[in-house]
């Protein structure tokens, strides 16, 4: 078996949070600047201080304040999401397959897997810890929102901690990413690495198909073809 690093998504990849992770948002945002957002950025395949900074320039908050800003909003989003791990949990889901595709690929010795996400690490490990998906990945080589608001850099960061950490190290052509937008797509392709796209996130199949990706599937519900496609 080649050796393969996998690079998943979160979410509309591996769960969807029932509406829970967007609204956090909102309360960060009325938190530090006592205003309710009326209306929301399109979040989907960004990274959280991206979402904010789009949060802030919708409130025409003023470039010289966003910085001081930032990483109020950050903390407060992180507070609030921690302590909405149950409503995750009750409102929220696994998506077809992804217990199935994760537990296959943990017991695979020449893989490893984690996660790239647009998430800051501490909501990543929110969103997987309350459905238990962490036990599957392994996180401290992970890539996150904290590391860089340009999720095109991410790549790179999960390859080096995968080389440093583990000493494992993986040719782009080894490395997957596994999402459901064309951010995701645009992040594996600025780094050389293969994609595979799911519908599982709201675009089309045929949306997702016209951007090229290596593989493209409706979801991951048969988890053997999934992991085979990994593994190809």
């Amino acid at each position: 078996m080649a050796p393969r690093l996998v690079l998943w998504d979160i979410d509309g990849t591996l769960v969807n949070s029932g509406g829970v992770g967007a609204e956090v948002f909102d309360l960060a945002i009325e938190r530090t600047l006592g205003i309710r957002p009326a209306t929301r950025p399109t979040m989907s395949g960004k990274t959280d201080p991206q979402i904010v900074r789009e949060y802030l320039a919708m409130l025409e908050v003023a470039e010289d304040e966003v910085l001081v800003h930032l990483d109020t909003v950050l903390g407060h989003l992180a507070a609030a999401l921690a302590a909405s791990e149950g409503e995750v949990r009750r409102r929220g889901t696994v998506l077809p397959g992804v217990e199935a595709a994760l537990g296959r690929l943990a017991a695979a010795p020449e893989v490893v897997q984690t996660v790239l996400t647009g998430n800051v690490a501490a909501n990543a490990a929110v969103k997987l810890g309350a459905f238990g998906l962490d036990r599957w990945l392994d996180l401290e080589v992970g890539a996150f929102g904290s590391d860089h608001a340009d999720r095109s850099r991410l790549v790179p960061v999960a390859v080096g901690r995968v080389a440093k950490r583990r000493g494992r190290r993986f040719e782009p052509d080894q490395v997957w990413v596994v999402g459901d937008s064309a951010n995701d797509l645009a992040c594996a392709r600025a780094s050389g690495a293969r994609c595979l796209l799911v519908g599982t996130g709201g675009a089309a199949i045929g949306e997702l198909e016209a951007l090229g990706p290596d593989a493209v599937l409706p979801d991951l519900a048969d988890a053997d073809h999934a992991v085979g496609l990994l593994l190809s």
